[in-house]
């Protein structure tokens, strides 16, 4: 049993799931075209989905568990998880007392994956009725966290799933702005830095920055010309399938202003993309300048990649991710008086709350906001 990755002629990918034989596991195959299609998941994620049902059907098929019916049996198979190597010549549980082969996230992941399958099962009628009330209980929405809970006044309830485990918390930190400039100044190519400021000054995820289309890049201080209304220079995140794999990860397009500075690095840079021959005819933004195959647009690993050749190049004593430069930004805006709504629109957030991990307020705004409170003071009685 494996994962196995699908193109169709449309040049559209997904990922499906094979059996021993090779032969594609009609049932698996199903949800994961509808989680890739019907509902437009990212290609990343329907891999993710392809991985966790592979580990489930192998565990039924490994215990003799029919999967239609193994719902009610879900603690085992967390166990299963937590213990059982992916792979080696035999595949045995270690039980409590040995080191956890999976962690938690990774787990809950699996399960998000497991139920998934299932219900699209249960809506297909490849699996009985009675397996949703083993993967869901009903829950109110005041288990929620309060900003989740909505404005009504009234009960709410929702499905809440059964099996998952509780998750360390592992926060995000943001890049200083002295190590995005270290990270800067390590870069040997106008293409790097424009990539540093695309994650650090306009806070692109890495599958937004490597999902870039030169059309994409208005900045010219009217875009009238090009039918976009947008006030002053800006860039778009446009959701899109792309072949190098890159996602965005907001169905909603949105723009997002570019400061002087990244309007430079990109002249620069189309000046360097210019010399290229291979990369005239793509309409890719970041393309492969320096190694083979010339002209080919970048994927999002090879952001990562750049951004940890860049710490090490620049001295850096801790490591550094394009996440934490996506953090940076909301940050830097919070302490330059944005407010809630403001960043999450330039962050593309469904709401608000959704960008309260990305805050870190700067010691410098704490205290001035302690400075802003008025001292009390007594009424002089006149005596």
């Amino acid at each position: 049993m494996r994962a196995f990755p699908v193109t169709l002629p449309s040049g559209a990918r997904y990922w499906t799931v094979l059996d021993e034989d090779l032969d594609v596991v009609g049932e698996a195959d199903r949800f994961l075209r509808h989680a890739r299609f019907g509902q437009d998941r990212a290609e990343l994620t329907v891999k993710a989905y392809a991985g966790g049902v592979v580990l489930f059907l192998r565990w039924c098929e490994r215990t003799g568990r029919d999967w239609r019916t193994a719902a009610g049996e879900l603690g085992l198979f967390m166990t299963w998880l937590r213990f059982t190597p992916s792979s080696g010549p035999e595949q045995v549980v270690l039980g409590p007392g040995a080191a956890p082969v999976r962690s938690e996230g990774r787990i809950n992941g699996v399960l998000s994956a497991v139920r998934g399958f299932l219900t699209h099962a249960v809506a297909e009628r490849e699996a009985p009725s009675w397996v949703l009330g083993q993967l869901y209980e009903l829950a109110d929405q005041r288990s929620l966290p309060e900003e989740a809970q909505g404005e009504g006044t009234g009960l709410a309830f929702r499905l809440k799933a059964r099996h998952r485990l509780q998750e360390p918390e592992n926060p995000v930190d943001r890049a200083t702005d002295e190590e995005i400039v270290a990270i800067f100044g390590a870069c040997r190519s106008a293409r790097d830095r424009l990539i540093v400021l695309l994650l650090g000054r306009a806070g692109l995820r890495r599958g937004e920055t490597a999902g870039l289309r030169r059309s994409d890049m208005h900045m010219l201080m009217d875009s009238r010309a090009l039918g976009c209304t947008f006030e002053g220079p800006h860039l778009h995140v446009i959701r899109r399938q792309n072949p190098n794999g890159a996602w965005a990860k907001s169905r909603r397009q949105r723009p997002v202003p570019a400061d002087f500075l990244i309007v430079q690095a990109f002249d620069q840079y189309m000046a360097e993309r210019d010399r290229c021959p291979a990369a005239r005819d793509s309409d890719f933004l970041l393309v492969n300048l320096f190694r083979e195959p010339l002209g080919s647009p970048m994927p999002p690993d090879a952001i990562n990649e750049l951004i940890e050749a860049l710490v090490r190049r620049s001295g850096l004593r801790r490591v550094i991710t394009p996440h934490m430069l996506r953090h940076a930004f909301a940050s830097n805006v919070a302490d330059a008086g944005g407010v809630l709504d403001e960043i999450q629109m330039l962050l593309g957030h469904r709401s608000p709350a959704s960008c309260d991990p990305y805050l870190h307020a700067a010691a410098s705004r704490l205290r001035a906001a302690v400075d802003r409170v008025p001292s009390p003071r007594f009424e002089e009685s006149g005596q």
